[in-house]
């Protein structure tokens, strides 16, 4: 593979070219909670339950970290068997749609397909927040057109901008 295309580096091909993705968790304050660095090409959904891991949340009078949040929402992309029986296991609430596809294969499954997810449209006019969260990240120069070319250099210049981002007023 070409020099610049090494996986350890996070960047690989998608649609925008050469580049990488930042997986977000992010709080209702458009602050981020934990996030993940992968190539351009890697897909949402895989990266659910490593972002989910990353959460820490110190305790204001000690004891272990909160590693589990009330609720989790997510787009279509985040929609899987996978993440819905981990949020199960792990009793995370959550309102991520179901696309068309899979509902239409849950259907057809009849009565072995299971029972709809629930949605809560409410809840979900939320998720703009990360997305919101993601771009004021982008707002520092450097995240938003990544100079870094170590993956850990950039995942640093992202710990940066967030932690700037929970200084803020």
């Amino acid at each position: 593979t070409p020099r610049n295309h090494r996986p350890d580096e996070g960047l690989g091909r998608s649609r925008g070219g050469l580049t990488c993705k930042i997986h977000l968790a992010g709080e209702g304050g458009c602050r981020p909670l934990a996030f993940l660095v992968t190539p351009g090409q890697w897909g949402d959904a895989p990266q659910f339950t490593e972002v989910l891991a990353r959460i820490r949340v110190a305790r204001p009078r000690g004891g272990h970290a909160r590693t589990r949040p009330d609720h989790v929402s997510g787009d279509k992309a985040y929609s899987s068997r996978h993440n819905r029986s981990h949020l199960r296991r792990r009793q995370i609430k959550h309102t991520i749609p179901e696309p068309k596809d899979q509902r239409a294969n849950r259907k057809r499954r009849g009565s072995k397909g299971g029972r709809p997810a629930g949605f809560d449209s409410e809840l979900y006019k939320r998720r703009n927040e990360v997305e919101r969260t993601i771009n004021r990240l982008k707002h520092h120069r450097a995240v938003a057109t990544r100079y870094d070319k170590r993956a850990y250099v950039f995942h640093g210049t992202i710990t940066t901008a967030a932690i700037r981002l929970w200084l803020r007023p």
